[in-house]
Protein backbone atom coordinates (compact mmCIF):
# COMPACT_ATOMS: atom_id res chain seq x y z
CA UNK A 1 0.00 0.00 0.00
CA UNK A 2 1.60 3.27 -1.11
CA UNK A 3 0.80 6.84 -2.00
CA UNK A 4 -2.14 8.91 -0.72
CA UNK A 5 -3.73 6.04 1.25
CA UNK A 6 -0.56 5.43 3.28
CA UNK A 7 -0.10 9.15 3.91
CA UNK A 8 -3.74 9.40 5.05
CA UNK A 9 -3.34 6.48 7.47
CA UNK A 10 -0.06 7.98 8.77
CA UNK A 11 -1.88 11.24 9.35
CA UNK A 12 -4.65 9.44 11.27
CA UNK A 13 -2.05 7.65 13.42
CA UNK A 14 -0.27 10.91 14.16
CA UNK A 15 -3.57 12.55 15.08
CA UNK A 16 -4.45 9.64 17.36
CA UNK A 17 -1.11 9.95 19.13
CA UNK A 18 -1.61 13.69 19.55
CA UNK A 19 -5.10 13.16 20.97
CA UNK A 20 -3.79 10.49 23.35
CA UNK A 21 -0.98 12.80 24.52
CA UNK A 22 -3.23 15.82 25.00
CA UNK A 23 -4.92 14.62 28.23
CA UNK A 24 -1.50 13.77 29.70
CA UNK A 25 -0.24 17.27 28.92
CA UNK A 26 -3.41 18.77 30.37
CA UNK A 27 -2.97 16.74 33.57
CA UNK A 28 0.58 17.99 33.92
CA UNK A 29 3.95 16.44 34.80
CA UNK A 30 4.01 13.08 36.60
CA UNK A 31 6.57 11.50 38.92
CA UNK A 32 8.04 9.70 35.89
CA UNK A 33 8.33 13.00 34.00
CA UNK A 34 10.21 14.60 36.89
CA UNK A 35 12.61 11.67 37.16
CA UNK A 36 13.23 11.89 33.39
CA UNK A 37 13.83 15.65 33.38
CA UNK A 38 17.56 15.37 32.73
CA UNK A 39 16.88 13.42 29.52
CA UNK A 40 13.89 15.41 28.23
CA UNK A 41 14.86 18.52 26.26
CA UNK A 42 11.47 20.13 25.58
CA UNK A 43 10.90 21.34 29.14
CA UNK A 44 12.54 22.17 32.48
CA UNK A 45 10.56 20.42 35.22
CA UNK A 46 12.88 20.37 38.23
CA UNK A 47 15.23 22.63 40.15
CA UNK A 48 18.60 21.49 38.83
CA UNK A 49 17.24 20.17 35.50
CA UNK A 50 16.91 16.63 36.86
CA UNK A 51 16.59 15.13 40.36
CA UNK A 52 20.38 14.77 40.60
CA UNK A 53 20.74 18.49 39.73
CA UNK A 54 23.54 18.16 37.18
CA UNK A 55 22.26 21.32 35.41
CA UNK A 56 23.41 19.69 32.17
CA UNK A 57 21.44 19.64 28.92
CA UNK A 58 22.23 17.43 25.95
CA UNK A 59 21.03 20.18 23.59
CA UNK A 60 23.71 21.30 21.16
CA UNK A 61 21.99 23.54 18.58
CA UNK A 62 23.72 26.39 20.41
CA UNK A 63 27.42 25.57 20.57
CA UNK A 64 30.88 27.11 20.63
CA UNK A 65 30.70 27.95 16.91
CA UNK A 66 27.48 30.00 17.01
CA UNK A 67 26.84 31.13 20.60
CA UNK A 68 28.29 34.54 19.71
CA UNK A 69 25.14 35.11 17.61
CA UNK A 70 22.74 34.61 20.57
CA UNK A 71 20.13 37.39 20.82
CA UNK A 72 17.17 38.16 23.12
CA UNK A 73 13.85 36.57 22.16
CA UNK A 74 12.09 38.68 24.82
CA UNK A 75 12.36 40.08 28.34
CA UNK A 76 9.49 39.92 30.83
CA UNK A 77 9.42 42.32 33.78
CA UNK A 78 8.50 41.37 37.35
CA UNK A 79 7.43 44.99 37.73
CA UNK A 80 6.40 46.97 40.78
CA UNK A 81 8.60 48.25 43.57
CA UNK A 82 9.48 44.75 44.82
CA UNK A 83 12.89 44.43 43.18
CA UNK A 84 15.78 43.11 45.33
CA UNK A 85 17.52 39.82 44.59
CA UNK A 86 16.09 37.56 41.87
CA UNK A 87 17.74 34.20 42.54
CA UNK A 88 15.15 31.94 40.90
CA UNK A 89 15.57 29.18 38.35
CA UNK A 90 12.77 29.10 35.73
CA UNK A 91 10.48 26.08 35.25
CA UNK A 92 9.29 25.54 31.65
CA UNK A 93 6.29 23.39 30.66
CA UNK A 94 3.63 23.34 27.95
CA UNK A 95 4.41 26.76 26.52
CA UNK A 96 4.67 28.50 29.90
CA UNK A 97 7.66 29.73 31.94
CA UNK A 98 7.12 29.83 35.70
CA UNK A 99 9.42 31.94 37.90
CA UNK A 100 9.39 33.01 41.51
CA UNK A 101 10.35 36.54 42.47
CA UNK A 102 11.47 38.49 45.51
CA UNK A 103 8.91 38.90 48.30
CA UNK A 104 7.40 35.43 47.65
CA UNK A 105 5.78 36.06 44.27
CA UNK A 106 5.11 33.65 41.37
CA UNK A 107 4.74 34.59 37.70
CA UNK A 108 3.58 32.60 34.67
CA UNK A 109 4.79 33.93 31.29
CA UNK A 110 4.01 32.78 27.76
CA UNK A 111 7.17 30.97 26.64
CA UNK A 112 6.88 32.29 23.08
CA UNK A 113 5.94 35.94 23.63
CA UNK A 114 6.79 36.78 27.24
CA UNK A 115 3.22 37.93 27.90
CA UNK A 116 2.20 37.51 31.54
CA UNK A 117 -0.50 34.86 32.07
CA UNK A 118 -0.93 35.31 35.83
CA UNK A 119 0.81 36.53 38.97
CA UNK A 120 0.50 35.43 42.61
CA UNK A 121 1.66 37.58 45.54
CA UNK A 122 1.87 35.91 48.95
CA UNK A 123 0.42 38.00 51.79
CA UNK A 124 3.49 38.37 53.99
CA UNK A 125 3.18 39.56 57.61
CA UNK A 126 5.23 42.51 58.80
CA UNK A 127 7.36 40.43 61.17
CA UNK A 128 9.23 38.17 58.72
CA UNK A 129 12.93 37.69 59.51
CA UNK A 130 14.81 36.63 56.38
CA UNK A 131 18.54 36.60 57.06
CA UNK A 132 19.84 37.23 53.56
CA UNK A 133 17.42 39.25 51.43
CA UNK A 134 13.81 38.59 50.42
CA UNK A 135 14.75 36.06 47.74
CA UNK A 136 13.12 32.90 46.43
CA UNK A 137 15.06 30.34 44.41
CA UNK A 138 12.30 28.63 42.47
CA UNK A 139 9.16 26.55 42.31
CA UNK A 140 8.26 22.90 41.72
CA UNK A 141 5.71 21.62 39.21
CA UNK A 142 3.52 18.50 39.51
CA UNK A 143 0.24 17.70 37.78
CA UNK A 144 -1.90 20.83 37.81
CA UNK A 145 0.20 22.48 40.55
CA UNK A 146 3.01 24.99 40.96
CA UNK A 147 4.40 24.74 44.50
CA UNK A 148 6.72 27.20 46.24
CA UNK A 149 7.85 28.29 49.72
CA UNK A 150 7.34 31.72 51.26
CA UNK A 151 9.32 34.07 53.51
CA UNK A 152 6.88 33.47 56.38
CA UNK A 153 7.72 29.75 56.28
CA UNK A 154 4.71 28.45 54.39
CA UNK A 155 4.35 26.08 51.43
CA UNK A 156 1.78 27.07 48.81
CA UNK A 157 0.35 25.05 45.90
CA UNK A 158 -1.15 27.05 43.02
CA UNK A 159 -3.09 25.92 39.97
CA UNK A 160 -0.52 26.17 37.18
CA UNK A 161 -3.12 27.44 34.68
CA UNK A 162 -4.78 30.09 36.83
CA UNK A 163 -2.50 30.91 39.77
CA UNK A 164 -5.33 30.16 42.23
CA UNK A 165 -4.44 28.61 45.60
CA UNK A 166 -5.05 24.85 45.91
CA UNK A 167 -3.53 24.42 49.38
CA UNK A 168 -1.44 26.48 51.80
CA UNK A 169 0.45 24.91 54.74
CA UNK A 170 2.66 26.24 57.50
CA UNK A 171 6.22 24.82 57.59
CA UNK A 172 7.24 26.53 60.84
CA UNK A 173 6.56 29.65 62.92
CA UNK A 174 8.10 32.76 61.34
CA UNK A 175 7.89 34.55 64.72
CA UNK A 176 10.62 32.21 65.98
CA UNK A 177 12.91 33.22 63.10
CA UNK A 178 11.94 30.55 60.56
CA UNK A 179 11.58 31.37 56.86
CA UNK A 180 11.81 29.45 53.57
CA UNK A 181 13.49 30.35 50.30
CA UNK A 182 14.47 27.08 48.55
CA UNK A 183 12.77 25.40 45.62
CA UNK A 184 10.83 22.31 46.75
CA UNK A 185 11.87 18.83 45.60
CA UNK A 186 9.16 16.36 44.51
CA UNK A 187 9.81 12.62 44.89
CA UNK A 188 7.24 9.82 44.72
CA UNK A 189 4.25 12.10 45.11
CA UNK A 190 5.81 13.93 48.07
CA UNK A 191 6.99 17.52 48.34
CA UNK A 192 10.32 17.55 50.20
CA UNK A 193 11.36 20.84 51.81
CA UNK A 194 13.88 22.24 54.27
CA UNK A 195 13.76 25.40 56.37
CA UNK A 196 15.68 28.65 56.79
CA UNK A 197 16.61 30.68 59.87
CA UNK A 198 19.93 29.36 61.15
CA UNK A 199 20.94 32.81 62.44
CA UNK A 200 18.00 32.73 64.87
CA UNK A 201 18.76 29.50 66.73
CA UNK A 202 16.03 27.54 64.97
CA UNK A 203 16.26 23.77 64.47
CA UNK A 204 16.92 22.60 60.93
CA UNK A 205 14.57 19.96 59.56
CA UNK A 206 13.45 18.16 56.40
CA UNK A 207 9.72 17.59 55.78
CA UNK A 208 7.80 15.42 53.32
CA UNK A 209 4.20 16.33 52.41
CA UNK A 210 1.53 14.82 50.19
CA UNK A 211 1.77 16.73 46.91
CA UNK A 212 -2.00 16.73 46.41
CA UNK A 213 -3.08 17.83 49.90
CA UNK A 214 -0.04 19.36 51.58
CA UNK A 215 -0.53 17.09 54.60
CA UNK A 216 2.66 16.18 56.49
CA UNK A 217 3.93 12.62 55.94
CA UNK A 218 7.23 12.74 57.83
CA UNK A 219 9.34 15.28 59.71
CA UNK A 220 13.05 14.86 60.36
CA UNK A 221 14.93 17.38 62.56
CA UNK A 222 18.65 17.39 61.78
CA UNK A 223 20.00 18.26 65.26
CA UNK A 224 20.79 15.43 67.68
CA UNK A 225 18.15 14.81 70.32
CA UNK A 226 15.05 15.92 68.41
CA UNK A 227 12.26 13.44 67.65
CA UNK A 228 11.27 12.63 64.08
CA UNK A 229 7.74 11.70 63.05
CA UNK A 230 6.18 9.44 60.42
CA UNK A 231 2.45 9.64 59.69
CA UNK A 232 1.80 11.45 62.97
CA UNK A 233 3.74 9.02 65.17
CA UNK A 234 7.19 9.22 66.76
CA UNK A 235 9.87 7.80 64.49
CA UNK A 236 13.04 7.92 66.59
CA UNK A 237 15.25 10.79 67.69
CA UNK A 238 17.97 12.14 65.44
CA UNK A 239 21.41 10.93 66.54
CA UNK A 240 21.95 10.43 70.26
CA UNK A 241 21.00 12.98 72.91
CA UNK A 242 24.03 14.96 74.20
CA UNK A 243 26.50 12.94 72.13
CA UNK A 244 28.00 16.07 70.55
CA UNK A 245 26.03 18.84 72.28
CA UNK A 246 26.29 19.78 75.95
CA UNK A 247 23.27 20.37 78.19
CA UNK A 248 20.29 21.94 76.44
CA UNK A 249 22.25 23.59 73.62
CA UNK A 250 20.74 21.12 71.12
CA UNK A 251 17.33 22.72 71.63
CA UNK A 252 18.43 25.84 69.70
CA UNK A 253 21.22 24.25 67.68
CA UNK A 254 20.69 25.74 64.22
CA UNK A 255 21.50 23.50 61.25
CA UNK A 256 18.88 25.05 58.94
CA UNK A 257 18.34 23.06 55.73
CA UNK A 258 17.86 26.26 53.75
CA UNK A 259 19.07 25.25 50.29
CA UNK A 260 16.82 22.27 49.61
CA UNK A 261 18.04 18.90 48.40
CA UNK A 262 18.80 16.52 45.56
CA UNK A 263 17.53 12.98 44.94
CA UNK A 264 19.32 9.97 43.49
CA UNK A 265 16.94 7.39 41.97
CA UNK A 266 19.75 4.82 41.76
CA UNK A 267 20.29 4.64 45.53
CA UNK A 268 16.80 5.95 46.45
CA UNK A 269 18.34 8.56 48.74
CA UNK A 270 17.60 12.23 49.39
CA UNK A 271 20.67 14.40 49.99
CA UNK A 272 20.26 17.51 52.15
CA UNK A 273 22.93 19.84 53.44
CA UNK A 274 22.68 21.36 56.90
CA UNK A 275 23.64 24.86 57.97
CA UNK A 276 25.67 26.49 60.71
CA UNK A 277 25.38 25.56 64.37
CA UNK A 278 23.97 28.25 66.64
CA UNK A 279 25.39 30.45 67.96
CA UNK A 280 28.32 31.30 65.67
CA UNK A 281 30.48 31.64 68.80
CA UNK A 282 31.85 28.10 68.92
CA UNK A 283 33.24 28.46 72.46
CA UNK A 284 29.69 28.43 73.79
CA UNK A 285 28.93 24.94 72.36
CA UNK A 286 31.80 22.45 72.81
CA UNK A 287 31.76 19.36 70.59
CA UNK A 288 31.28 18.52 66.92
CA UNK A 289 27.63 19.70 67.07
CA UNK A 290 26.09 17.08 64.81
CA UNK A 291 24.39 17.18 62.40
CA UNK A 292 25.26 20.80 61.56
CA UNK A 293 27.60 21.64 58.65
CA UNK A 294 26.93 18.20 57.17
CA UNK A 295 25.51 16.32 54.21
CA UNK A 296 22.73 13.88 55.17
CA UNK A 297 21.43 10.92 53.16
CA UNK A 298 17.75 10.39 53.98
CA UNK A 299 15.32 7.57 53.15
CA UNK A 300 12.47 9.27 51.21
CA UNK A 301 9.88 6.77 52.45
CA UNK A 302 10.51 7.22 56.18
CA UNK A 303 12.69 10.29 56.74
CA UNK A 304 15.32 8.15 58.51
CA UNK A 305 18.94 9.36 58.15
CA UNK A 306 20.99 6.63 56.43
CA UNK A 307 24.41 8.29 56.63
CA UNK A 308 26.02 11.64 57.31
CA UNK A 309 29.28 13.39 56.55
CA UNK A 310 30.32 16.52 58.46
CA UNK A 311 32.46 18.92 56.40
CA UNK A 312 33.20 21.44 59.21
CA UNK A 313 33.06 19.88 62.70
CA UNK A 314 32.51 22.45 65.47
CA UNK A 315 32.01 25.22 62.89
CA UNK A 316 33.14 28.59 64.21
CA UNK A 317 33.15 30.55 60.92
CA UNK A 318 29.55 30.17 59.69
CA UNK A 319 30.72 27.90 56.90
CA UNK A 320 27.49 25.87 56.98
CA UNK A 321 27.43 22.62 55.03
CA UNK A 322 24.26 23.32 53.16
CA UNK A 323 25.62 23.32 49.60
CA UNK A 324 24.13 20.90 47.08
CA UNK A 325 25.43 17.31 46.92
CA UNK A 326 25.42 16.17 43.28
CA UNK A 327 25.39 12.45 42.45
CA UNK A 328 27.64 11.30 39.58
CA UNK A 329 29.45 8.17 38.44
CA UNK A 330 33.18 7.91 37.77
CA UNK A 331 35.99 5.39 37.65
CA UNK A 332 38.71 6.05 40.24
CA UNK A 333 41.85 3.88 40.40
CA UNK A 334 40.21 1.52 37.91
CA UNK A 335 37.08 1.06 40.03
CA UNK A 336 33.66 2.27 38.79
CA UNK A 337 31.98 4.10 41.68
CA UNK A 338 28.70 5.77 42.58
CA UNK A 339 29.86 9.11 43.92
CA UNK A 340 28.61 12.51 44.96
CA UNK A 341 30.35 15.89 44.97
CA UNK A 342 29.94 19.05 47.00
CA UNK A 343 31.77 22.39 46.81
CA UNK A 344 31.53 23.53 50.41
CA UNK A 345 31.44 27.03 51.85
CA UNK A 346 34.62 26.09 53.75
CA UNK A 347 36.62 26.14 50.49
CA UNK A 348 37.00 22.39 49.90
CA UNK A 349 35.55 20.25 47.11
CA UNK A 350 34.42 16.91 48.55
CA UNK A 351 33.89 13.60 46.78
CA UNK A 352 32.08 10.87 48.72
CA UNK A 353 30.77 7.37 48.03
CA UNK A 354 27.08 8.22 47.80
CA UNK A 355 25.95 4.73 48.79
CA UNK A 356 27.43 4.99 52.30
CA UNK A 357 28.96 8.46 52.81
CA UNK A 358 32.54 7.14 52.81
CA UNK A 359 35.15 9.86 52.30
CA UNK A 360 37.00 9.73 48.98
CA UNK A 361 38.74 13.11 48.69
CA UNK A 362 38.71 16.81 49.62
CA UNK A 363 40.58 19.37 47.55
CA UNK A 364 40.82 23.13 47.88
CA UNK A 365 38.98 25.05 45.14
CA UNK A 366 39.71 28.58 46.43
CA UNK A 367 42.89 30.64 46.83
CA UNK A 368 43.11 30.36 50.58
CA UNK A 369 41.83 28.32 53.55
CA UNK A 370 43.26 29.70 56.79
CA UNK A 371 41.03 27.57 59.04
CA UNK A 372 42.36 24.16 57.94
CA UNK A 373 45.25 22.67 56.03
CA UNK A 374 43.55 19.91 54.08
CA UNK A 375 41.74 16.77 55.26
CA UNK A 376 43.20 13.49 56.49
CA UNK A 377 42.43 10.02 55.07
CA UNK A 378 39.50 9.66 57.49
CA UNK A 379 37.81 12.80 56.17
CA UNK A 380 38.67 14.97 59.18
CA UNK A 381 40.01 18.51 58.69
CA UNK A 382 43.51 19.42 59.79
CA UNK A 383 42.28 22.46 61.72
CA UNK A 384 44.69 25.37 62.26
CA UNK A 385 44.07 26.45 65.89
CA UNK A 386 45.20 30.02 65.24
CA UNK A 387 42.54 30.32 62.56
CA UNK A 388 39.64 29.95 65.00
CA UNK A 389 38.22 33.15 66.54
CA UNK A 390 39.21 33.33 70.24
CA UNK A 391 36.68 33.27 73.03
CA UNK A 392 35.42 36.65 74.27
CA UNK A 393 38.02 38.11 76.63
CA UNK A 394 40.89 36.14 75.07
CA UNK A 395 43.40 37.64 72.68
CA UNK A 396 42.58 41.14 73.95
CA UNK A 397 39.41 41.07 71.88
CA UNK A 398 41.34 41.20 68.63
CA UNK A 399 39.73 39.64 65.57
CA UNK A 400 41.23 36.75 63.64
CA UNK A 401 41.60 36.92 59.87
CA UNK A 402 39.88 33.92 58.30
CA UNK A 403 39.51 32.82 54.70
CA UNK A 404 37.16 32.03 53.06
CA UNK A 405 34.81 34.59 54.54
CA UNK A 406 31.55 33.39 56.07
CA UNK A 407 29.86 34.02 52.70
CA UNK A 408 31.92 31.06 51.58
CA UNK A 409 34.21 29.74 48.91
CA UNK A 410 30.87 28.88 47.29
CA UNK A 411 27.56 29.99 48.73
CA UNK A 412 24.04 28.95 47.66
CA UNK A 413 24.63 29.34 43.90
CA UNK A 414 24.48 25.89 42.30
CA UNK A 415 27.36 24.39 40.34
CA UNK A 416 26.92 22.24 37.22
CA UNK A 417 28.32 18.88 36.10
CA UNK A 418 28.94 18.02 32.46
CA UNK A 419 28.57 14.38 31.48
CA UNK A 420 30.57 15.21 28.34
CA UNK A 421 33.68 16.72 29.96
CA UNK A 422 33.42 15.01 33.35
CA UNK A 423 34.06 18.38 35.00
CA UNK A 424 32.21 20.33 37.69
CA UNK A 425 31.80 24.07 37.07
CA UNK A 426 31.93 25.92 40.40
CA UNK A 427 30.88 29.57 40.90
CA UNK A 428 33.38 30.43 43.63
CA UNK A 429 34.67 33.49 45.51
CA UNK A 430 38.05 34.41 46.94
CA UNK A 431 37.64 36.61 50.01
CA UNK A 432 38.39 36.66 53.71
CA UNK A 433 37.12 38.29 56.88
CA UNK A 434 38.12 39.68 60.22
CA UNK A 435 35.96 37.77 62.71
CA UNK A 436 35.66 37.97 66.49
CA UNK A 437 33.45 36.40 69.12
CA UNK A 438 31.10 38.15 71.54
CA UNK A 439 28.91 37.04 74.47
CA UNK A 440 25.38 36.02 73.46
CA UNK A 441 22.35 34.34 75.01
CA UNK A 442 19.48 32.65 73.19
CA UNK A 443 16.20 34.53 72.92
CA UNK A 444 13.40 33.13 70.78
CA UNK A 445 12.98 35.11 67.57
CA UNK A 446 16.18 37.16 68.04
CA UNK A 447 19.46 36.95 66.13
CA UNK A 448 21.76 34.37 67.75
CA UNK A 449 25.29 35.01 66.46
CA UNK A 450 27.77 35.93 69.20
CA UNK A 451 30.21 37.11 66.55
CA UNK A 452 31.18 40.17 64.57
CA UNK A 453 32.88 40.31 61.20
CA UNK A 454 34.15 42.43 58.32
CA UNK A 455 34.55 40.89 54.86
CA UNK A 456 37.63 41.84 52.83
CA UNK A 457 38.99 41.01 49.35
CA UNK A 458 42.20 38.97 49.23
CA UNK A 459 43.16 39.49 45.57
CA UNK A 460 43.63 42.69 43.58
CA UNK A 461 42.16 41.49 40.30
CA UNK A 462 39.05 39.52 41.32
CA UNK A 463 36.69 38.17 43.94
CA UNK A 464 34.57 35.81 41.82
CA UNK A 465 36.07 32.88 39.93
CA UNK A 466 34.26 30.33 37.77
CA UNK A 467 36.36 27.19 38.13
CA UNK A 468 36.30 23.87 36.27
CA UNK A 469 37.21 21.06 38.68
CA UNK A 470 38.11 17.47 37.80
CA UNK A 471 36.51 15.35 40.55
CA UNK A 472 38.80 12.40 39.85
CA UNK A 473 42.03 14.34 40.44
CA UNK A 474 40.89 17.34 42.47
CA UNK A 475 42.69 19.60 40.00
CA UNK A 476 41.36 22.91 38.68
CA UNK A 477 41.35 22.59 34.87
CA UNK A 478 40.59 26.26 34.14
CA UNK A 479 39.29 29.38 35.83
CA UNK A 480 37.64 32.63 34.78
CA UNK A 481 38.15 35.53 37.19
CA UNK A 482 35.49 38.19 37.77
CA UNK A 483 35.94 41.52 39.55
CA UNK A 484 32.69 41.25 41.51
CA UNK A 485 31.63 38.19 43.53
CA UNK A 486 29.84 35.44 41.58
CA UNK A 487 26.39 34.88 43.07
CA UNK A 488 24.43 33.05 40.34
CA UNK A 489 24.00 29.44 39.25
CA UNK A 490 25.68 27.60 36.37
CA UNK A 491 24.36 25.73 33.32
CA UNK A 492 26.37 23.45 31.02
CA UNK A 493 25.30 21.91 27.70
CA UNK A 494 26.10 19.33 25.05
CA UNK A 495 27.19 22.25 22.87
CA UNK A 496 30.39 22.40 24.96
CA UNK A 497 29.14 25.52 26.72
CA UNK A 498 28.97 26.84 30.28
CA UNK A 499 26.61 29.72 31.13
CA UNK A 500 26.61 31.88 34.26
CA UNK A 501 25.80 35.47 35.24
CA UNK A 502 27.69 38.28 36.97
CA UNK A 503 26.66 41.12 39.32
CA UNK A 504 27.86 43.54 36.67
CA UNK A 505 24.76 42.50 34.72
CA UNK A 506 26.11 40.05 32.17
CA UNK A 507 24.96 36.59 31.22
CA UNK A 508 28.10 34.94 29.83
CA UNK A 509 28.94 31.80 27.86
CA UNK A 510 32.26 29.95 28.07
CA UNK A 511 33.93 27.05 26.29
CA UNK A 512 33.40 24.11 28.67
CA UNK A 513 36.82 22.61 27.91
CA UNK A 514 39.01 25.72 27.93
CA UNK A 515 37.14 28.45 29.82
CA UNK A 516 37.39 30.89 26.93
CA UNK A 517 34.67 33.56 27.10
CA UNK A 518 32.60 33.32 23.91
CA UNK A 519 29.58 35.61 24.47
CA UNK A 520 28.05 38.07 26.90
CA UNK A 521 24.86 40.10 27.13
CA UNK A 522 24.08 43.03 29.43
CA UNK A 523 20.72 42.49 31.17
CA UNK A 524 20.55 45.84 32.96
CA UNK A 525 20.89 44.50 36.51
CA UNK A 526 23.04 41.97 38.33
CA UNK A 527 22.47 38.33 37.38
CA UNK A 528 22.16 36.12 40.48
CA UNK A 529 19.68 33.59 39.06
CA UNK A 530 20.31 30.15 37.60
CA UNK A 531 20.15 29.80 33.78
CA UNK A 532 18.27 26.98 32.02
CA UNK A 533 17.88 25.78 28.45
CA UNK A 534 15.19 23.88 26.51
CA UNK A 535 13.93 23.16 22.99
CA UNK A 536 10.76 24.78 21.64
CA UNK A 537 9.37 24.86 18.09
CA UNK A 538 12.59 23.32 16.81
CA UNK A 539 14.83 25.97 18.40
CA UNK A 540 17.02 25.98 21.51
CA UNK A 541 16.31 28.68 24.13
CA UNK A 542 18.30 29.91 27.14
CA UNK A 543 16.66 31.82 30.01
CA UNK A 544 17.88 33.53 33.18
CA UNK A 545 16.52 35.87 35.85
CA UNK A 546 18.15 39.30 36.24
CA UNK A 547 17.93 41.35 39.44
CA UNK A 548 20.78 42.29 41.80
CA UNK A 549 20.50 41.38 45.47
CA UNK A 550 21.02 38.52 47.89
CA UNK A 551 23.45 38.36 50.80
CA UNK A 552 26.40 40.25 49.27
CA UNK A 553 24.96 43.80 49.36
CA UNK A 554 23.52 43.13 52.85
CA UNK A 555 26.46 41.39 54.56
CA UNK A 556 29.43 42.10 52.29
CA UNK A 557 31.15 44.88 54.25
CA UNK A 558 34.02 46.42 52.28
CA UNK A 559 33.22 44.16 49.36
CA UNK A 560 29.62 45.41 49.17
CA UNK A 561 30.78 49.03 49.10
CA UNK A 562 32.75 48.31 45.92
CA UNK A 563 29.57 47.31 44.08
CA UNK A 564 26.97 49.58 45.70
CA UNK A 565 26.10 51.24 42.38
CA UNK A 566 24.71 48.11 40.70
CA UNK A 567 21.05 48.76 39.88
CA UNK A 568 18.33 46.52 41.25
CA UNK A 569 15.88 44.95 38.83
CA UNK A 570 13.48 42.13 38.17
CA UNK A 571 13.23 40.56 34.73
CA UNK A 572 13.19 37.21 32.96
CA UNK A 573 15.48 37.25 29.90
CA UNK A 574 15.06 34.62 27.16
CA UNK A 575 17.58 34.12 24.33
CA UNK A 576 17.85 32.14 21.08
CA UNK A 577 19.74 32.13 17.80
CA UNK A 578 18.33 34.39 15.06
CA UNK A 579 16.62 32.58 12.20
Amino acid sequence: MKGPMMRALSGVAALSLAVAAAPLLANGPTDADLMNDAASTGDVLTYGMGPQAHRFSTLKAIDTSNVSKLVPAFAASLGGEKQRGQEAQPIVYDGTIYVTGSYSRVFAFDARTGEEKWQYDARLPDGIMPCCDVVNRGAAIYGDKIIFATLDARLVALNRNTGKVIWNKQIADYKEGYSATAAPLIVKGMVITGNSGGEFGVVGAVDARDVNTGELIWHRPVIEGHMGTLKGKDNGITGKLNATWQGDLWKSGGGATWLGGTYDPETNLLFFGTGNPAPWNSHLRPGDNLYTASTLAIDPETGVIKWHFQTTPHDGWDFDGVNEFIPFDATINGKPMKLGAKADRNGYFFVLDRTNGKFISANKFVMQTTWANGFNKNGKPNVIPEGRPPAPGEGKGKPVFASPSFLGGKNWMPMAYSQDTGLFYIPSNDWGMDIWNEPIAYKKGAAYLGAGFTIKPIAEDHIGALRAMDPKTGKIVWEYKNKAPLWGGVLTTGGNLVFTGTPEGYLKAFDAKTGQELWKFQTGSGVVGSPVTWEQDGEQYVAVMSGWGGAVPLWGGEVAKSFKDINQGGALWVFKLPK
